[in-house]
């Protein structure tokens, strides 16, 4: 394996332990502040990081956006995206959440059909049915057929996840990556912070100011290394290592609240992640097929054969 690869999956590895450790730092916060107060400070905290980065890395004319509009319901997205997340969280063990998030990648795959215009195949369609039967397995954890609030939480927060995620797709016709990265994070602090003011509760600085150094640390250090992944490795070699998401939940849950997972959990998180992989190979399998078919139809002697389009690769995925 080439070593920008290996690079590139040492820094996927990186992002998502950096962002599970910001989720936990969400998740302790929201004991105290409402989830729409703590989606304002996981903007807040990790803006002055990314303004110091543009500034010592002379990027300020990356920074500036050409579809205002797309970056502003990109934002009001990541804001949604934001509170259902902390939210369930806040209720749920980080590794139930994960596992119902983790159902985002399926969601983009269908969502793509409709938003984007691409053809899905009936295997990446099946994929997608089997992998949110694993979801509604997560959504009843005790099995008494009883859906949680936070559960459908976790769920809509994928489903923003999803569509931010096709947005990215769209805005990276004509934005800078570190454009898409700031001004969503920028937007998020902006948004939030008016809606946070009703049930704003008082900061308490001398308690929680190592909590909210380390939410904007792990906030910047994450975007910066899931951007050094996608720019290092194809996406198909890294998309799959987003789901050891669920090994670090399962970590920190053990841990710092003595939590473990139940059976369903672990089962509808086996059929998330296993659909979720094949949709990712299929995608690569796919992108490889339309490849060879291309440096086919440019030999000479050949005439061009018609075939389907490529999928497009998979999105950055947008940070939390």
């Amino acid at each position: 394996m080439q070593s920008s690869s290996l690079r590139g999956i040492a820094a996927m590895l990186a992002a998502v332990a950096t962002f599970s450790v910001m989720d936990v730092t969400m998740k302790h916060l929201v004991q105290t502040y409402p989830a729409m107060q703590v989606t304002f400070l996981r903007g807040a905290a990790s803006l002055p990081f990314l303004l110091f980065a543009a500034g010592m890395f002379g990027h300020w004319s990356d920074l500036i956006p050409k579809r205002w509009g797309l970056h502003l319901l990109r934002g009001a997205l990541n804001v949604g995206l934001l509170v259902l997340f902390v939210y369930s969280v806040g209720s749920l063990s980080l590794a139930d959440t994960y596992a119902i998030y983790m159902s985002g990648p399926l969601l983009i795959t269908a969502l793509s059909a409709p938003l984007l215009g691409e053809h899905i195949g009936w295997r990446r369609w099946s994929a997608v049915l089997v992998g949110l039967c694993g979801v509604l397995v997560v959504l009843k954890p005790t099995g008494l057929g009883l859906v949680s609030l936070a559960g459908l939480a976790a769920l809509a927060s994928a489903a923003c996840y999803a569509v931010s995620a096709i947005m990215i797709r769209i805005l990276a016709r004509t934005e800078s990556g570190a454009a898409i990265s700031f001004w969503a994070i920028f937007l998020v602090a902006v948004i939030s912070g008016p809606l946070a003011i009703d049930t704003w509760v008082a900061m308490r600085w001398e308690e929680h100011w190592p909590w909210l150094l380390l939410l904007g640390l792990s906030g910047a250090f994450g975007q910066y290394f899931i951007t050094k992944a996608f720019h290092l490795a194809a996406p198909p070699v890294i998309a799959p290592l987003e789901y050891t998401a669920l090994m670090w939940g399962m970590v920190f849950d053990w841990l710092l609240w003595q939590t473990v997972p139940g059976y369903r959990m672990l089962l509808g998180a086996a059929i998330i992640v296993g659909s979720g992989l094949y949709v990712i190979y299929r995608e690569a399998t796919l992108k490889r097929q339309a490849g060879a078919a291309t440096t086919a139809d440019a030999s000479p002697g050949t005439a061009p054969a018609p075939r389907p389009p490529a999928p497009e690769a998979p999105p950055q995925p947008p940070s939390r």
